[in-house]
């Protein structure tokens, strides 16, 4: 009797992956911070790195403003239905107003285009492809340095991203000079970016006579102006102060592109609530415009955040709330501009013989300590004082309980 015969299958070997050649990105540097701040056991640890306003314990804080807004809001038992695909229409007129002025003629005269921005990254985004797309030049200048994220965000939308001078390391200041000098020399018809206020990541802001002189060499070169305000009324608690640099370049003529964030102002991180708005020579290109921002939008997300709006657009409506709101955003300002002058006096009385004058000068949520990356890695690893390697540390994570630490850390490293 023949025995029985084995039948051999070959196993089938796994397919190789799709993703195989994907390499592993680099590390995000501020998510990283936090990362190597959580794992920390240190009682004295601080986290100046991070992006968001604390309050004096070194918790996140919302507006009374806005609490009541989402009182509001829940006591009117409002569906969930989808926004219009450039956003709800009484947000998109209470953002112009904000950054325009209740009395703008651009406004009035319906020649601004806009849409409900994810934020002011989806506003950037938006208003990058915009570019790409319609306007003659794919040149794009951004300050030296600007925010990290504005370079990956613009150089996604296939502009070809350049850089001007705008900071000074001696004088830990505006490098005006330089910059105006760059502007006179930037190809005719190219895009500037310009912070309007509380400049990210140095904390250093033109003066209004400064704006002056920036509008007419922009003019000069005919350069088409996008201006990103992430801090109107955060950077130094007045709103009218902190939007002069939107309303002088469109009184002097410039069609502007702008970018609005209600994350720090309104403390609303997560709803994701910003405005993207473009300037335009009359009512019908505006609305010719406003129809392609809503081409552009509708493949990328379809429509905004419809909380996000309600929310925003409810304080910014309601005449209570927003005199409340006023006296919220003032009180963080405040806040952070009181943090600046304690660490200057805390660090002049532990002897420190340097000039920490720029602490107090520079605005808004960031400063540029000048610190090099070896003394931020004293501070990190002697003292748990966790920050980016740029010496950049956000004034939001300092408090009256722990600044006295921070300026003795400070000194030791720097002395």
């Amino acid at each position: 009797m023949l025995g029985k015969v084995r039948v051999l299958v070959p196993l089938l070997s796994r397919p190789s992956s799709f993703w195989s050649s994907v390499p592993m990105g680099p590390p995000d540097p501020i998510i990283g911070v936090t990362e190597a701040y959580n794992r920390d056991q240190n009682p004295n640890k601080m986290n100046v790195g991070v992006g968001a306003y604390r309050d004096d314990g070194g918790k996140p804080f919302v507006l009374p403003s806005v609490r009541a807004a989402e009182e509001k809001l829940l006591s009117q038992n409002l569906n969930h239905e989808y926004l219009p695909t450039h956003g709800c229409p009484i947000f998109r007129a209470a953002a112009k107003k904000l950054a325009f002025g209740g009395d703008s003629k651009v406004v009035s005269e319906d020649r601004v285009a806009s849409a409900q921005s994810i934020s002011g990254t989806g506003g950037l985004r938006i208003g990058g492809l915009f570019i790409k797309k319609f306007h003659k030049s794919p040149t794009f200048y951004l300050p030296s340095p600007s925010w990290g994220n504005h370079t990956p965000i613009f150089r996604d939308s296939y502009l070809d991203v350049k850089q001007y001078s705008y900071y000074k390391k001696e004088t830990k200041g505006l490098d005006f000079e330089n910059m105006i000098k760059d502007i006179s020399q930037m190809e005719e018809g190219s895009t500037i970016m310009l912070h309007a206020c509380a400049h990210n990541p140095t904390g250093v802001d033109p003066t209004h006579e400064q704006w002056d002189e920036i509008s007419k060499a922009v003019r000069d070169r005919n350069l088409l102006v996008f201006i990103d305000m992430a801090y109107q009324g955060f950077a130094s608690g007045d709103l009218e102060y902190d939007a002069y640099a939107v309303r002088k370049f469109t009184e002097d003529g410039h069609n502007i592109l702008l970018s609005q964030s209600f994350a720090k102002n309104m403390g609303v991180y997560g709803q994701r609530c910003g405005a993207f708005s473009v300037v335009c020579q009359d009512a019908d290109e505006a609305a010719a415009v406003e129809s392609q921002l809503k081409i552009i939008i509708r493949p990328l997300y379809s429509s905004p955040a419809l909380h996000a709006a309600r929310l925003v657009s409810t304080v910014l409506t309601d005449p209570t709330l927003y005199n409340q709101w006023l006296g919220d955003v003032k009180g963080m300002a405040d806040r952070i501009i009181s943090m600046r002058h304690a660490l200057r006096e805390g660090l002049a009385r532990e002897g420190s013989t340097h000039n920490w004058e720029h602490l107090t000068k520079q605005i808004g949520m960031f400063c540029y300590t000048g610190m090099n990356p070896d003394q931020v890695d004293r501070l990190i690893k002697e003292y748990s004082i966790y920050l980016t390697k740029d010496g950049r540390i956000s004034i939001a994570g300092v408090s009256t309980k722990n600044v006295n630490y921070l300026a003795k850390a400070m000194h030791e490293v720097t002395k």
